[in-house]
């Protein structure tokens, strides 16, 4: 058998890991981030009932333009958005490589906050773009002159702020946005992602968007909207990205399939969206009694959980698969990261890590 490399692949991809994470079958999957919630019954026969009738025309190409889906887009987040700022492609991950096949490549770099999500080094290399990681402030945050002062060291084609950031669920003030908008040259994009699990309140990038024709604001349908296995991303942005970012794309690259599933979801999104409360109010249970329990959980404005205090990581982990509980061990030492699951699957967690707490500190005795 051929071996990888033996191939004629690019040199800068030899060595190189594909993105994974480990897909098992296990009673309570709490390791990618997913919306555990299922999609509400109605709503899914009115899914099913839009599939089907795009089914009846699939000898035809699909709308190339996804105008409709668009439209809804844009009525869908408001701040007198229109059409012909919005983008939608197979994931946040696939309009995340439209936006580095447009801006990045040969020659060009992009800058990102380390740690973060792990897509954004693997999205550069896959489009020949360099992926600079600068560093966090203590605890994972992200001041606006650390921001600012990695912008103006590195002078980077793209910026790419996590906001809430993923592995750590940081959120990241619109101060800080609003300061690497305004000192970078670039592109710069915000990953919203996780937005809809922020709290109530919490200023969008959204919001910055008039005036600022390089900035780019992208969302995913995969958690709020629990439609992960659909593969729905979208971007809002100036008409002139939208217009750069048609350079790129194949040709309909999103199927009629996709474009009904997602018109129907949509027409739905308040009873999409209602179990978002429900997470957070998981996310903060979980918080409260991991920091009871004895361990550090760090500040999360998404559908998960980032704590540390644990003495190892990997036995933990694979203690509490062998219990039929899935997190993620996302590599950062003493740490690992929980999905904020249903009320069930969160209470079954905390039951099992209770076993692995820390052990008090000793008592102090006065002289």
């Amino acid at each position: 058998m051929t071996d990888l490399e033996d191939l004629p692949i690019r040199d800068d991809l030899r060595g190189r890991a594909p993105y994974g994470a480990p897909q098992k079958a296990v009673p309570v999957a709490l390791n990618v981030n997913e919306n555990t919630h299922p999609i509400p019954e109605s709503v899914a026969h009115d899914i099913v009932a839009r599939v089907a009738a795009a089914i009846l025309h699939l000898n035809r190409y699909p709308d190339r333009e996804f105008t409709e889906l668009r439209r809804a887009f844009a009525a869908y987040l408001g701040h007198g958005l229109d059409e012909r700022g919005i983008w939608a492609a197979n994931g946040s991950n696939e309009v995340l490589q439209h936006v580095l096949q447009a801006f990045g490549g040969p020659g060009r770099t992009a800058l990102g906050f380390a740690p973060t999500y792990s897509m954004y080094g693997l999205l550069s290399a896959g489009t020949g773009t360099e992926w600079i990681g600068a560093p966090r402030d203590d605890d994972f945050e992200l001041s606006p002159e650390t921001a600012v002062a990695a912008v103006l060291e590195h002078d980077p084609d793209l910026v790419i702020l996590c906001a809430p950031n993923n592995p750590t669920g940081t959120p990241l003030s619109i101060e800080t946005i609003t300061a690497v908008a305004d000192a970078a040259r670039g592109i710069v994009v915000v990953d919203e992602a996780y937005h809809e699990f922020a709290d109530p309140g919490t200023p969008s990038a959204l919001t910055l968007l008039e005036g600022r024709p390089r900035l780019v604001v992208s969302r995913t349908m995969s958690k709020a909207f629990a439609f992960a296995g659909a593969r729905v991303g979208y971007l809002a942005a100036d008409p002139a990205v939208v217009d750069a970012l048609r350079l790129v794309r194949l040709p309909y690259h999103l199927s009629a399939l996709t474009q009904a599933a997602a018109l129907g979801a949509l027409a739905h999104s308040d009873e999409m969206l209602a179990m978002v409360d429900e997470i957070r109010g998981q996310r903060e249970r979980i918080v409260d009694e991991l920091a009871r329990l004895g361990f550090r959980p760090y500040r999360s404005g998404a559908n998960f959980v980032l704590f540390g205090g644990v003495d190892d990581p990997h036995a933990v982990f694979e203690a509490l698969l062998e219990r039929g509980i899935l997190i993620r061990d996302i590599g950062l030492p003493g740490c690992l990261r929980v999905t904020a699951g249903t009320e069930t699957e969160t209470t079954a967690f905390l039951e099992a890590i209770a076993a692995f707490a820390p052990a008090p500190a000793a008592p102090s005795h006065a002289e």
